[in-house]
């Protein structure tokens, strides 16, 4: 009969965070290099950066995909907030720090 499986103490459960961080880093910076792709697309084409459709189709594919324990909720906060630094890369994209409106914040869309 196999044995059952050991539980985790507080430092593998840790070891397995730190894991699971350098593998969500990776692809947050290749999201992110995404994000400043289309930003020069944007740029060239004169598309604006804020795309309210668009961030709803990614808002219901994240629902759809999601198996918990995060609640929809939580997920489209995470994902608000990815978003809203995703938008500005974007942002420093298409306009150089010194062509930007001094009184902008990061988190105001812009168009």
């Amino acid at each position: 009969m196999p044995e059952p499986a050991k539980a985790m103490d507080i430092a593998e459960w840790r070891k397995k965070i730190d894991e699971l961080d350098r593998r969500l880093v990776t692809l947050l910076n290749e999201r992110a290099q995404c994000a400043h792709e289309i930003g020069k697309l944007k740029r060239n084409s004169s598309m604006p950066i804020y795309e309210p459709d668009r961030e709803k189709i990614i808002y219901e594919n994240i629902a759809r995909m999601n198996p918990g324990p995060l609640s929809n909720t939580e997920l489209r906060q995470i994902y608000e907030r990815l978003i809203d630094v995703m938008r500005q890369i974007q942002r420093d994209e298409m306009w150089p720090e010194e062509q930007r409106a001094p009184d902008s914040t990061e988190l105001e869309p812009r168009d």
